[in-house]
């Protein structure tokens, strides 16, 4: 069945909000000259939000489907899981604790529809309380400078984007909110709209300070993996002249040592230089191989790159 938009909904524990999330959806697309398909995850909730979510209408727009966890995972595996299985051309990921606004879901397909590529939402009058607002402000700038892109909300679950963009973009741990960072290896064209956040009104924040800690730790990952991902032989390539430099002192101390009473040292410091020396011609046969494998995979993106992707930018009404 051809489907052209998959909203993607991840929920745990949220048996009070299924429901009116549900409705909100359906009356949200209902004006839609569009097939539309409504994927619920069910992260390993330990309420009865899977038995409400089987209580929902099977019939009708739109298209309803579950997807549930054997135990929780976690939101960007539970997200992960909806963009494998949906099957629409535009995907829409979004909260599933009535924060977010369905109504706001027409305003991105606009967006895609304009020749965007991945459109951001941002809470700009955002309705949590100041300990979960400030530290995310910080943790914005803080990403954009880290990764080069500068997304005013990168914790902001309500996205869309081409389905031919997000299913090849790798993801775990805490990294959907590393989304446009990690696809920027593709120079999407992005878009940031304004949209509307609501109080919580039924269940709790399933976040904490602990996530403080995860962001940090996939920051340094993400900054990792492009870095090498835009330049593996020069990023290999250092690391190539830091191995070489300990493999020359290891062999210029085992010269000054073997004809000393510290003969004995003469043999550590020779095997410490054949190791750093064999790290050293791996790194940069591995440098080189990563330019191929790069240079090989950036030609096949050409397509793509020809036909959707301008200069990145941002649009903020």
């Amino acid at each position: 069945m051809s489907v052209d938009v998959s909203i993607i909904v991840p929920v745990y524990n949220e048996e009070d909000n299924v429901r009116p999330m549900y409705e909100a959806i359906r009356d949200a697309v209902a004006g839609l000259d569009r097939t539309v398909e409504l994927v619920f995850v069910d992260d390993g909730s330990r309420d009865r939000t899977v038995e409400r979510l089987c209580e929902l209408p099977r019939q009708g727009r739109p298209i309803l489907r579950i997807v549930k966890f054997r135990r929780n995972y976690g939101q960007t595996q539970a997200m992960m899981a909806g963009i494998d299985v949906a099957r629409g051309k535009v995907l829409v990921t979004m909260d599933g604790d009535l924060q977010n606004d369905p109504r706001d879901i027409p305003r991105f397909l606009e967006q895609i529809d304009a020749g965007h590529d991945l459109v951001v939402g941002w809470r700009k009058d955002r309705k949590d309380h100041w300990s979960r607002v400030l530290p995310s402000k910080v943790a914005n700038r803080l990403i954009g400078w880290v990764t080069g892109v500068p997304i005013k909300d990168n914790g902001c679950s309500l996205k869309a984007y081409r389905a031919d963009l997000i299913k090849k973009i790798p993801l775990y741990s805490e990294m959907h909110r590393f989304i446009p960072a990690m696809s920027s290896l593709a120079r999407p064209k992005i878009a940031e709209i304004v949209v509307r956040h609501h109080p919580r009104v039924h269940g709790s924040s399933k976040y904490g300070f602990s996530r403080i800690y995860k962001v940090f730790v996939d920051l340094i990952a993400i900054r990792t993996v492009l870095t090498f991902a835009r330049s593996p032989l020069l990023w290999l390539g250092g690391l190539t002249l830091v191995t070489f430099l300990i493999t020359t002192l290891a062999a210029m101390s085992a010269v000054v040592f073997a004809d000393t009473s510290y003969a004995g040292s003469s043999v550590v410091f020779a095997g410490v230089t054949l190791l750093f020396g064999a790290l050293s011609l791996f790194l940069i046969f591995l440098a080189f191989l990563g330019q191929l494998i790069w240079g090989a995979r950036s030609k096949s993106l050409a397509p793509f790159v020809d036909l959707a992707v301008q200069p990145a930018g941002r649009e903020v009404p």
